[in-house]
């Protein structure tokens, strides 16, 4: 396993209509490393946003896409989602706010 630091393991938030839905019960979606587990996720997210306190977390590995262009076939890159259940007495993450 890579030696991943806790602003490595967040990547960017998901935003779609399902992940906005979910943040009314305090669930949060982000893109993160492939190769982060669930411990090293709920760290990161704890010391990334102030206030912030992990009940659960839950992570999906998704496939890359198959692509073509002309003849020539690929596949695009791989990633991973993390859905983060925070706990009732927890603070709100603020980059979702203005959203």
């Amino acid at each position: 396993m890579a030696n991943i630091q806790y602003y490595d393991v967040i990547l960017k938030p998901v935003i779609t209509e399902k992940s906005m839905a979910g943040m009314a019960d305090k669930k949060y979606t982000f893109y993160v490393h492939t190769e982060a587990n669930k411990s090293q996720i709920k760290e990161a997210v704890e010391k990334m946003f102030d206030g912030v306190r992990v009940a659960s977390v839950n992570t999906i590995n998704l496939d890359g896409k198959n692509r073509r262009r002309g003849v020539v076939t690929g596949k695009t890159a791989k990633s991973k989602k993390a859905i983060v259940q925070l706990t009732e007495d927890s603070k709100e993450i603020e980059i979702f706010s203005g959203l």
